[in-house]
């Protein structure tokens, strides 16, 4: 059965930005059947934005990015049940080390809920703000993974990288998920990516591409991931459902979940869906979640 996931982009704004009430619309969510709660990453953002790849990048500058490690602390605390994504999670933007520390203990914390949605970001400003290499992002976000990997697996740690390094370091919490945290990757399906994918990773997170070519890159990615010896069937993808607007300018709910089933057929296991979209205020959110738990008991 396909897997709905939820973004908090905007919900705040229901709330008269009170980011702390977020944490009791999740748990409504997850009562309703959510299976998954995202949220995005922006450390931050410059006023020159024309390198975005997906069109107008439309948020203003005082935009609040709220740190996504920390919200879903609190998310964990309002729930028990829910799947707690960081989607993306600029981590090239982060030490190693303390990415490992950080999503360790919100897997304590939410004993054993979280899937570690990684990418590296559009923008250089970023980067450049917290004096990490723009070009060798990639390079980074992979030694990052695997330096991770050897913290929740063992005691002394060492690694032994390009861009992280270290050498018998005691790094506890442990995650409580049998064998670490699920690593997914928002990314393109370029070869390099690909190979990523195959090698490390439980997930993937496609945007901007339409079913042909998420299903053409998800055989791709399959294929890399038998010829490393590993189940291709245990592969996730999330992707969002593309809103069909409605003449209010809102979402129009039952035409955008017509086209669940081409991005099914193409692989998807997870869809996600941002409520702010579809409902103007809190009030009409429950219906909402209503119509969606509706919708997945058929799909």
């Amino acid at each position: 059965m396909v897997k709905v996931a939820i973004g908090l982009f905007d919900l705040h704004k229901w709330f008269g930005g009170d980011i702390a009430a977020v944490g009791q619309a999740v748990r409504l969510a997850e009562d309703k059947g959510i299976d998954q709660v995202f949220i995005g990453d922006h450390l931050a953002m410059g006023a020159v934005r024309d390198a975005y790849p997906f069109g107008e990048f439309t948020p203003p500058l005082d935009y609040p990015w709220y740190e996504p490690i920390t919200i879903m602390a609190a998310v964990a605390g309002a729930t028990s049940r829910i799947r707690l994504s960081t989607s993306i999670l600029i981590s090239p933007l982060r030490p190693a080390i303390l990415l490992a520390k950080q999503l360790a203990t919100l897997d304590a914390l939410s004993r054993g809920r979280v899937d570690a949605g990684l990418g590296v970001g559009w923008q250089r400003l970023e980067y450049d703000a917290v004096g990490v290499p723009f070009d060798n992002r990639g390079a980074i976000l992979e030694e990052q993974i695997r330096a991770c990997r050897a913290l929740w697996r063992s005691a002394p740690a060492s690694f032994h990288g390009t861009h992280v390094a270290f050498e018998g370091v005691y790094s506890y919490p442990r995650p409580v998920q049998s064998g670490g945290i699920p690593i997914w990757l928002g990314c393109a399906p370029t070869r390099r990516w690909i190979a990523r994918l195959a090698e490390w990773c439980e997930g993937w997170i496609p945007l901007g591409l339409s079913p042909a070519e998420i299903g053409c890159a998800v055989s791709e990615i399959r294929a890399a991931m038998v010829a490393r010896g590993r189940d291709p069937s245990t592969l996730a993808i999330r992707t969002m459902l593309p809103p069909v607007r409605g003449a209010d300018g809102l979402g129009d709910l039952d035409a955008t979940l017509a086209q669940a089933p081409a991005l099914c057929t193409a692989g998807a296991t997870h869809l996600e869906i941002y409520p702010t979209m579809y409902c103007r205020d809190e009030g009409g959110f429950e219906a909402f979640l209503d119509r969606l738990a509706a919708w997945k008991d058929t799909a």
